[in-house]
């Protein structure tokens, strides 16, 4: 039996690569650690953990009731995502356990996509296919006739984290005006990526593109209401690359449907996937993406010997690199053994 058992739900997360854990196990090699698999399911998770020095969580919902299950010993729950909202965070927490994401992994990817929905939602690109394809070649200038050029144009975010700075910095050649709303950044960081400080409602109020990057927190559940879209210009268009429950998506079908907004370039919703009477699905002024953003060649490889990083230094008695509790670490039994990052936090 090997030193640390690793326990993860079997099966897969996202990938593409037929499964196994070779890049988990690159940086466990030499460790005696092995990675078992135990039912995906909360009653067989719970009977397969008590003997867990680690998890490794991917492809369900952890819940309080499995944390709770787990042994003093372990040393952590690691996950190959951005994202943590399927892992009860509060209650790994109370439990001292250390929690940790991919918060750098894939930024260069979600950025090209931000401008990618961007792009093709203004240009209309969808539209413009279908255009042809149906046969109705002569519309297509008509209908870009009425659409303001890019350039002099202006671009706001909500949230200033990794990924909307990545994308400020593709939007700058195009001649776009950069500001954003993040209370938790400072105001001297946006400066370095031509971006202008801004409050919420001077972001929806004067932006011709609204990007949402706010993370998955409670704090940000619905944070975006119809009072928001209401702010907004009627030729302005939304973009979210972020997470569909930071938006009140009847909010956003009202606004879209009302004119309050021109339209919307989507690759997460509200439930994923979504129900195929869902009206977004049906709007033409909607560009959507099955919540992929984060996808290219790169991206399985990448999160996976992530994981197996995170996996060794928590294995090792050492903190982890990317801890989306950071409060737990200071009171636990693992060493800190790299100095604090100010820039530096749960999804930033």
């Amino acid at each position: 039996m090997a030193k640390y058992r690793i326990v993860t739900p079997a099966g897969v997360s996202f990938s593409v690569s037929g499964g196994g854990y070779d890049f988990e196990l690159e940086a466990l090699a030499g460790m005696d650690a092995e990675i078992v698999e135990v039912p995906a399911d909360e009653a067989g998770f719970i009977a397969g953990c008590g003997d867990a020095d680690a998890i490794y969580a991917k492809g369900m919902k952890f819940t309080r009731a499995m944390i709770e299950a787990l042994p003093e010993k372990c040393r952590g729950i690691i996950l190959g995502t951005v994202g943590v909202d399927y892992v009860d965070v509060a209650a790994a927490t109370a439990r001292g356990f250390p929690v940790t994401n991919c918060p750098d992994t894939f930024i260069e990817e979600v950025a090209d996509h931000a401008m990618a929905l961007l792009l093709a939602s203004h240009r209309r690109v969808i539209e413009q296919d279908r255009m042809v394809r149906d046969g109705r070649w002569r519309e297509g200038r008509p209908q870009l006739l009425q659409i303001p050029r890019l350039m002099g144009s202006t671009l706001g975010f909500i949230a200033f984290g990794h990924t909307a700075r990545a994308t400020a910095l593709r939007a700058r050649p195009f001649g776009l005006r950069l500001i954003a709303y993040d209370p938790f950044v400072e105001e001297l960081v946006m400066p370095q990526y031509g971006v202008e400080p801004a409050t919420l409602e001077d972001v929806l109020r004067n932006s011709d593109f609204v990007s949402m990057h706010a993370p998955a927190t409670p704090e940000a559940e619905g944070m975006l209401k119809e009072q928001h879209f209401r702010l907004m210009k009627p030729s302005a268009i939304f973009i979210n690359t972020g997470r569909g429950p930071t938006v009140d998506e009847a909010a956003l079908i009202t606004a879209l449907q009302q004119g309050w907004i021109a339209g919307a370039g989507l690759d997460v919703l509200a439930t994923e996937p979504p129900r195929q009477d869902n009206p977004l699905l049906q709007m033409r002024n909607v560009t959507l993406s099955p919540h992929n953003a984060s996808a290219s060649a790169r991206f399985d490889p990448a999160r996976r010997r992530r994981v197996g990083q995170e996996l060794a230094l928590v294995l090792s008695g050492r903190w982890p690199m990317s801890c989306v509790n950071p409060t737990v670490l200071a009171r636990g039994a693992l060493r800190r053994w790299q100095p604090f990052s100010m820039e530096r936090g749960p999804n930033s």
